[in-house]
């Protein structure tokens, strides 16, 4: 029978969470205070940017900043609403009953041996390259506005930007190891799928699978992996949007 592993006591974000499961691994909080794990993530360069940011004279206010409408905000929910519906409608996250009849094969063995990890991986990548345009676009556009504004809200979009170049390669290179960790979990759910036949007496009273329901289980970890992931990198964007509204 595929079962989920059991779920770790971390409490740190739903993504971070998420994979540990899927991972099969055991995550404790870091000891370390946020600053020095920072430290370690931020460049001397990009430190030296930050300190000025923070310590400077703040950039001159352009007059006549304009106030924050519904175009801005109905743009951000547009992008999010698009990246949501590019991941809960993509047709390679379908389980069956959603792929109906007509899209079931004949034999759903040969289905089972025959699907590989790549084409999932593939779709992953271009979800994540989607996000990444679309929400780093947005997070452009609220910042230009914000810098408008008040020398305080001027400063506030510098520190932005200064963090956004100096956690941007980290940030994609360990969200670039997700498919990998996600590939690990496939490889998991097929073979214990494989191992387990529908019909084993061993189940007892326990439902039956049928074949090909560790696809099913696979498809739904990794469509909420991608929900997770959008979460998190929205998280910059919304607190754009926060600072706008105040200002």
């Amino acid at each position: 029978m595929v079962q989920a592993p059991q779920r770790t006591a971390f409490s740190g974000p739903t993504l971070i969470r998420l994979l540990a499961r899927l991972a099969e691994v055991e995550v404790t909080e870091s000891r370390q205070p946020l600053s020095d794990r920072l430290s370690q993530w931020v460049h001397w360069t990009d430190a030296i940017a930050l300190s000025t940011a923070l310590n400077g004279n703040p950039p001159a206010v352009p007059s006549g900043a304009r106030a924050l409408s519904s175009a801005e905000e109905n743009e951000c929910a547009r992008v999010r609403i698009t990246l949501t519906n590019a991941i809960v409608g993509n047709q390679v996250f379908a389980t069956r009953k959603r792929r109906g009849p007509a899209h079931a094969p004949a034999s759903e063995a040969p289905m089972d041996t025959a699907i590989d990890y790549p084409a999932f991986r593939q779709t992953y990548l271009s979800i994540q390259q989607s996000m990444e345009t679309g929400i780093g676009n947005l997070r452009g556009r609220l910042r230009a506005m914000l810098a408008a504004r008040t020398p305080g809200m001027s400063r506030l979009a510098e520190v932005d930007a200064v963090m956004e170049r100096a956690l941007g390669v980290r940030e994609r290179s360990l969200l670039a190891s997700v498919p990998a960790l996600l590939g690990g979990h496939f490889d998991r759910l097929r073979k214990a799928g494989q191992e387990t036949p529908a019909d084993d007496p061993a189940s007892g009273d326990a439902p039956a699978l049928t074949p090909g329901a560790w696809l099913d289980v696979f498809r739904k970890d990794m469509q909420s992996v991608l929900l997770a992931e959008l979460d998190l990198r929205f998280q910059p964007v919304e607190g754009l949007l926060a600072a706008l509204r105040t200002s």
